[in-house]
């Protein structure tokens, strides 16, 4: 389960009529924040990030499925995204299921989230995509950017 604030600072980014990849971004420093802190651990940085979509696309954000993705990834973004639309009634997580995967998680490090491994997976990331695409991103952050 996602932390209030984080819960918050999406809304409030939703309300401020960001994107959507915006509003994921901050599930994504939250999964971030809880590796650093010692709460879990990741096996890499892709892993928290992947973490952080998931509880974003769960409290409702309206996330993509990913394109180049496998066939149970993209089931599983459509199960994530069907459980946010469905806000009225949460079902009541398996404490067993939940034990397993925190468990699981608490036998993995912690470098996954240090700058250097977040630093290697977005110029790993950026460079799968065209200089095209990297200029147009760049040019509406900076037309997005506070003066």
């Amino acid at each position: 389960m996602s932390d209030k604030e984080t819960l918050e600072r999406a809304e409030q980014d939703q309300r401020e009529g960001k994107a959507a990849s915006t509003q994921a971004g901050e599930f994504v420093r939250e999964e971030i924040e809880h590796i650093r802190e010692g709460k879990h651990g990741a096996r890499s940085a892709k892993q928290a990030i992947a973490i952080g979509l998931s509880k974003a696309r769960r409290a409702g954000v309206k996330l993509p499925t990913p394109k180049n993705a496998s066939k149970e990834v993209k089931e599983q973004a459509v199960r994530d995204a069907r459980r946010g639309r469905s806000a009225g009634k949460k079902t009541k997580v398996s404490a067993k299921r939940s034990r397993a995967t925190t468990r699981a998680l608490k036998r993995e490090g912690h470098s996954a989230a240090s700058k250097t491994a977040l630093s290697r997976q977005a110029r790993s990331a950026a460079a799968k995509r065209s200089a095209a695409s990297r200029s147009r991103s760049a040019k509406k952050a900076a037309s997005t950017r506070k003066k």
